[in-house]
């Protein structure tokens, strides 16, 4: 099939990414060069305050985490917090319906999992292009290992 994007690839909102990173470095830089200029506080203060912006910052890269990277072995979906990697065959089904936040994989185990890594958020067209071909290269490459 030409379609299928070339394994491996990597699904990820770029668009939100470059956001929360950009978000994250502001953050980080302003809350630090206030902690900095401000005469008024001490050593520790000035610390705490820059302990606080990193410890926004990390929140705001842990939002920007999300992935979905296919390869020829699999697909490991890496959310907020945790990861999870899979084989093509236990992939019974990519759904990405209207009002969906996200990706949701339909397992054969009969849960499902949120693949964070493929949302219409600000970048509608691109998620369901990812979908698609996600959807494809799974038909293509698990098609095999259920009949």
């Amino acid at each position: 099939m030409s379609d299928l994007p070339p394994l491996p690839v990597t699904f990820r909102p770029s668009r939100t990414r470059a956001v929360l990173l950009t978000a994250a470095a502001a953050i980080f830089v302003t809350v630090s060069a206030i902690a900095l200029l401000l005469d008024s506080l001490g050593p520790g203060e000035r610390l705490t305050f820059i302990l606080t912006a990193a410890v926004f910052a990390g929140v705001v890269l842990m939002l920007a985490r999300p992935k979905v990277v296919a390869d020829d072995s699999g697909v490991t979906v890496v959310n907020f917090v945790s990861s999870r990697r899979l084989e093509w065959a236990e992939i019974v089904q990519v759904n990405l319906r209207v009002g969906d936040p996200w990706v949701f994989l339909d397992l054969t185990d009969g849960t499902s999992l949120p693949a964070i890594g493929i949302q219409p958020g600000i970048a509608k067209e691109q998620a369901i292009a990812h979908a698609r071909a996600l959807r494809a290269l799974v038909d293509a490459r698990s098609g095999d290992a259920r009949t």
